[in-house]
């Protein structure tokens, strides 16, 4: 069986990786658990009507943490693709989600107690759960990861995630944190807690020196985007799907908490703050194009994209724009054009090639 780190020195020989010794010392973590996956004996396909489902050995998961861009997800990846059992590779806020309108379609049906077939619907499809960029900020989703997860733990479903922030970090301040604790103790103690202590952060690397404010929108502009595209997901994407109170809000160009999308994906629909909160919650990097200039015969949409570059911004989301016209001349008449002069300074700060290198 080919390992983890005989992938990895494949994928650095074919200049796709640039090799990194934090990296590699986080590989024999993911080759513990593909080994025991590999141990595990195959539940046979035909069951006695009497006979119960064998119980599964529990495999300790992983936690992997530290900053943005230093290689968390490329390494998820990497294991989540050299697997021989039914995996699913999701974002952690969008899996919440999921769980939360599943919470609700359950009880409205007079279920008083939802999670445990929640946990086993999980359960029986998945052996392994690979979440990119675990993290708790909504009260709803604190109260219920709990409860969720030890019952996912005790149904033997492999855990292994990513995350920016420390175990202890997880929900910090958070309303009736002491109520999450527990959490944080079983995370603890089924997961391998690691730290991906690069000192580089490769998604800066591949950034720095590049523009990311693109005007006009022409051909070369377009290429030039398309080209930071392919070499930060390596041509590699997927969809990304939000539920936000009900509603599911796709992103079709989505790769490891970055996103491609135009303009009127984001601003031409009738979306709100929550909407763009959730965005900004889900990505670290968001390349918007086709941005038109803004006045009274656009005025929603100009209202929208206000929005959304504050939430942006407040997150410390990096971005990379195409648009008409500088941001000083993106909203130049019209009411509200006052009001436009902080987007556009916003804009201007977002282009520093250290913005959100702190998180």
């Amino acid at each position: 069986m080919t390992t983890l780190h005989q992938l990895y020195d494949a994928r650095v020989t074919e200049g796709r990786l640039t090799r990194d010794d934090a990296q590699q010392a986080a590989l024999p973590a993911f080759e513990r658990i593909r080994a025991e996956l590999a141990q595990t004996p195959e539940t046979p396909q035909r069951r006695g009507f009497f006979r119960k489902k064998p119980e599964l050995p529990k495999i300790r998961g992983l936690y992997l943490w530290g900053g943005v861009g230093r290689g968390k997800s490329m390494l998820m990846d990497l294991f989540v693709d050299s697997l021989d059992v039914p995996v699913r590779r999701v974002h952690f806020h969008a899996f919440m989600q999921e769980m939360q309108s599943e919470l609700h379609r359950l009880r409205s049906k007079g279920i008083e107690d939802p999670v445990k077939p929640m946990a086993k619907q999980v359960s029986d499809a998945v052996r392994v759960l690979a979440f990119d960029e675990m993290q708790i900020t909504d009260i709803a989703d604190a109260m219920l990861v709990g409860r969720l997860f030890e019952q996912l733990f005790e149904a033997g479903t492999v855990v292994v995630t990513t995350s920016n922030r420390l175990p202890d970090d997880l929900y910090k301040d958070g309303l009736n944190r002491q109520l999450f604790l527990p959490f944080i103790a079983m995370i603890k103690d089924r997961l391998e807690v690691r730290e991906l202590a690069s000192e580089r952060d490769h998604r800066q690397d591949r950034l720095r020196g590049a523009r990311t404010y693109f005007t006009p929108v022409d051909a070369a502009a377009r290429s030039e985007i398309d080209r930071l595209w392919a070499e930060l997901t390596h041509g590699d994407e997927e969809e990304l799907t939000l539920t936000i109170r009900g509603r599911k809000l796709t992103l079709p160009r989505y790769k490891n908490g970055m996103a491609r999308v135009s303009f009127y994906d984001l601003c031409g629909q009738m979306l709100g703050p929550g909407d763009y909160l959730a965005i900004a919650d889900a990505l670290r990097l968001l390349v918007l194009e086709n941005v038109p200039r803004l006045g009274r015969s656009n005025f929603n949409e100009a209202k929208r994209f206000v929005t959304l570059i504050d939430a942006l911004y407040e997150a410390k989301v990096k971005l990379i724009v195409s648009a008409k016209d500088v941001p000083e001349s993106l909203y130049i008449e019209g009411t509200g054009a006052f009001e436009f002069e902080r987007t556009a300074s916003r804009l201007n700060e977002m282009q520093a090639a250290e913005w959100g290198e702190e998180l």
